[in-house]
């Protein structure tokens, strides 16, 4: 009877023992975890940088949060992202942490790293710097990432290594290929970068001087990044009128070099190329059930942004911009480029002529003061105040502002912009760099999808349009960006997984920014937490820097 007694108390004991204490508990929230399963109402337990529960909890925290009416989700991954020199300027990141962004992708055909001794001091030309200013004190990819986090900054980054980067540091900008030594030097800077912790090989074909890469070229450099479980990632050799040929190449990459693939920001441009979606869908299908890995990424909108280069022939660019700027001022080097411009071809991606007219390119970026006043004019428009015709207006914008010209290019269709939302394979990527409505980045204008990607995405598309669900969205934002770039302990809500989530009221989700304003934050993102540490709170950022370096799968110590 004693014994039983005994057994009796300690079972009294156990069972009102106190309840787990949190450092911040995260309650009556509606999780959507990043698996794509049904959301349901629990908490979130957050130890120091750590998840250490969720779901139907019993605890309390240190600090607290009532998410009633709020979506608690894992932190979003900005799968392509340019904020490489907008976090120098402003480690806050201020239009993406308030759409949820907690980790910030780069290496779109350039990285910032490896810099050749040239290549360094390139990039610290004033030609080379638009109005964000910056010692470049480093020389490796990782140096660079590492130089970000000494800055402070809010979000986590990482970073696949450009090809373009690679070509440079050992071809500079001629079209030619490596010689066998160059080669496999190129390849060991990709093992390097591998085992730094990069995320893979990354390139952008329309471009000068990625354009001059044969696909055997990319193909060895693959190679090497997937001994290391690496991805490719491309901005294809075109989306227009080559788009499946580029389909194709991508393929036969991901084939030859055994290593898993994706296309940034798939799309179809051009009016007569919108006709192509239900084809570029069964070849990446077929692709994926005969064993290739392969998967996309998108921004939400039915314009693109990039450089009047896009409407020049890479041939003119061969030598980079100094070279390019010369030709553009010889007659008959200005009359072969004005026939080219206005022809159609398929020999490379003319961006003016798929948009089918210079109204449809809206001038966004300029490094030379004296022509910021045509800032948000279309180049119809600046062309009829020069006098001239769109292309060799173009040609005379570039000679004068020392760039490319920032411009946006009106290509795409909505309701393909829609079925590719839906598309199970795909995540997301804004394309742009993550700023502030103030100081520099107020003297350029941008493309919304700077400010308005993601909540575009949560707002016009999932509870305006029902397009997916939200706990699709969410999986598409998180889960499945983190399985594809091999990221490890994040993405989802789970005990072990690093704390960095986003926390918004669905039903005022909203994207403000415009093509004609596009510096407007958006709304409706209440709390963001990075590592555990929380950088957004109640709408506002609270000033906190707690980003880190996340490495990819051949990280070594």
């Amino acid at each position: 009877m004693k014994l039983f007694k005994t057994l009796i108390l300690l079972l009294l004991i156990f069972s009102c023992s106190p309840p787990i204490n949190y450092d911040i508990l995260i309650k009556n929230g509606t999780i959507a975890d990043g698996s794509g399963n049904p959301t349901y109402i629990g908490s979130v337990g957050i130890n120091a940088d750590t998840i250490a529960a969720v779901g139907k909890i019993k605890g309390t925290g240190t600090s607290e949060i009532d998410a009633s009416g709020l979506v608690v989700a894992p932190g979003f991954i900005n799968v392509l992202s340019w904020a490489t020199e907008s976090l120098i300027e402003d480690g806050r990141s201020q239009s993406d942490i308030r759409q949820g962004v907690t980790l910030e992708v780069f290496g779109e055909g350039w990285s910032m790293g490896p810099l050749s001794k040239d290549l360094k001091k390139d990039l610290q030309l004033p030609t080379a710097q638009g109005d964000i200013k910056y010692d470049v004190d480093w020389n490796s990819l990782d140096e660079y990432l590492q130089s970000l986090i000494k800055r402070g900054i809010s979000p986590n980054v990482a970073s696949f290594i450009g090809a373009t980067t690679v070509r440079i540091n050992h071809i500079g900008y001629e079209d030619r290929a490596p010689t066998d030594e160059e080669l496999t030097s190129m390849k060991q800077m990709v093992r390097q970068a591998m085992e730094d912790g990069a995320l893979g090989v990354g390139s952008s074909l329309i471009y000068a001087p990625a354009f001059y890469s044969s696909t055997e070229e990319l193909i060895a450099l693959c190679k090497v990044a997937s001994e290391y479980n690496g991805l490719y990632i491309s901005h294809m050799r075109s989306e227009g009128n080559r788009l499946l040929q580029s389909i194709d190449e991508l393929m036969r990459i991901a084939n030859e070099a055994d290593i898993r693939a994706e296309i940034y920001h798939l799309k179809m441009s051009g009016k007569e190329n919108w006709s192509k979606y239900d084809e570029v869908v069964k070849k990446i299908d077929s692709a994926r059930t005969a064993g290739l890995s392969i998967t996309t990424n998108m921004y939400n909108y039915v314009a693109g942004a990039t450089g009047l280069d896009a409407s020049m022939p890479p041939w003119v660019q061969e030598g980079g911009y100094k070279k390019w700027a010369e030709r553009l001022q010889d007659p008959k080097i200005r009359q072969r480029v004005l026939g080219e411009m206005t022809t159609p071809t398929d020999k490379w991606e003319n961006l003016m002529y798929a948009a089918g007219t210079s109204d449809n390119l809206l001038l966004v970026g300029f490094k030379n003061d004296s022509l910021r006043h045509y800032t948000g004019k279309t180049l119809t428009e600046v062309a009829i105040i020069h006098g001239k015709s769109p292309e060799e207006t173009a040609m005379d914008l570039v000679i004068a502002d020392g760039s490319r010209v920032g411009t946006v290019y009106f290509l795409m269709s909505e309701e393909n912009i829609k079925k590719q939302i839906a598309l199970p394979y795909m995540s997301f990527g804004s394309d742009a760099s993550s700023m502030t409505p103030e100081g520099v980045f107020l003297n350029s204008s941008t493309h919304p999808r700077a400010y308005g990607n993601f909540s575009r995405l949560l707002g016009k598309y999932v509870r305006d349009e029902q397009i997916i669900s939200i706990e699709e969205a969410v999986r598409k934002l998180t889960s499945l960006p983190a399985s594809n770039l091999k990221i490890k302990n994040r993405g989802n809500l789970a005990k072990g997984y690093f704390a960095d989530l986003a926390i918004f009221n669905p039903e005022t989700i909203q994207d403000h920014a415009t093509f004609t304003e596009p510096h407007q934050l958006s709304t409706g993102m209440v709390h963001v937490f990075v590592n555990g540490e929380q950088v957004l709170k109640d709408g506002e950022h609270t000033g906190a820097t707690p980003g880190r370096v996340v490495r990819g799968p051949g990280y070594k110590n």
